[in-house]
């Protein structure tokens, strides 16, 4: 049994946090279609912001519910999820969800590229050779100079640079932070944030599909970061990771659904190839962690004169 109690429930939490945000890309690319970037986020946030104040304000009360030892740190994470949000929004646009998703899959690959340039972490040689697989999937994908090759490809990029800045900053404010507080700062900094810009592009949704759309966005961004919260709560993240590369089947599974969008062979490769490096990061950060574990109980041995 690991300290945290409850691994398997972690694992399941993890499932349906990537497949609520497999919706929510979904119901983006829908939304993309006709709704202004801003709109779009600001009722994204909102519904984030209300729905976490109505949980956890009541049980806590307004004073502790938005006590925090780093207000500096939760308005820059605010921000940098707010980047990836209109990132994300402008990628889906353009691209197929499926795709667009396994893109983004490489950010653990990126996080643990930045750990070993920004916090001087050791990182073993087969752990590069994962990052380096992760981004030639991404690559391949892209296919820069390929037929199908435009600008708007590489947007997914701008998204996997803010995000892994985010989950850098996350793990470190995890250490000292309520991440249900956390949560809460999240929803009320992009909702100022976005509300500032949405009078002056606010149009009044025409079809139910619009509506339903962004209610979908809300919803589905509020419950995938409560049960991604859950699960890393529940289990240790090496347990965590490798499960979070589902998202890319859900993903795939709604744009055939609601686009009919299948992938090209070059793109099914490249999202394999993401998917095999990212499992296989998991499966090494959750080895690294039981060696380190062995080695802590060996016995010291004496000095012998």
């Amino acid at each position: 049994m690991t300290p945290y109690g409850r691994p398997l429930a972690g694992i399941v939490f993890a499932v349906l946090a990537v497949a609520s945000f497999a919706v929510l890309d979904t119901a983006t690319k829908v939304a993309s279609l006709t709704i202004p970037v801003m709109m779009a986020l600001w009722f994204r946030y909102a519904f984030q912001a209300f729905a976490t104040s109505a949980v956890l304000i009541p049980r806590e009360g307004m004073a502790a519910a938005f006590r925090t030892s780093h207000p500096r740190f939760q308005l820059l994470r605010g921000v940098l999820l707010l980047a990836t949000s209109v990132f994300a929004y402008f990628s889906l646009k353009f691209m197929p969800v499926g795709e667009f998703t396994a893109i983004v899959m490489i950010v653990p690959l990126v996080v643990t590229l930045l750990a070993a340039t920004s916090l001087g972490e050791r990182v073993s040689p087969l752990r590069w050779i994962l990052v380096a697989g992760g981004f030639t999937g991404a690559m391949v994908i892209i296919r820069p100079g390929g037929e199908g090759f435009s600008w708007a490809m590489l947007l997914p990029l701008g998204l996997v640079a803010s995000n892994s800045w985010f989950q850098m900053l996350t793990s470190r404010m995890a250490r000292t932070e309520n991440p249900l507080t956390t949560h809460l700062y999240t929803g009320w900094i992009g909702l100022v944030l976005t509300s500032v810009l949405v009078p002056f592009v606010w149009i009044t949704p025409a079809t139910t599909v619009e509506w339903v759309a962004l209610l979908l966005m809300g919803l589905m961004a509020t419950v995938g970061h409560f049960l991604l919260i859950l699960a890393y709560t529940s289990a240790p993240a090496s347990w965590i990771t490798p499960y979070l590369y589902f998202q890319i089947a859900f993903a795939m599974l709604g744009g055939w659904l609601v686009f009919s969008h299948l992938p090209d062979r070059y793109s099914v490769a490249g999202i394999a190839l993401i998917a095999v490096c990212g499992v296989a990061g998991g499966w090494l950060t959750m080895h690294e962690a039981r060696q380190q574990r062995r080695s802590a109980q060996l016995p010291v041995q004496p000095i012998e004169s």
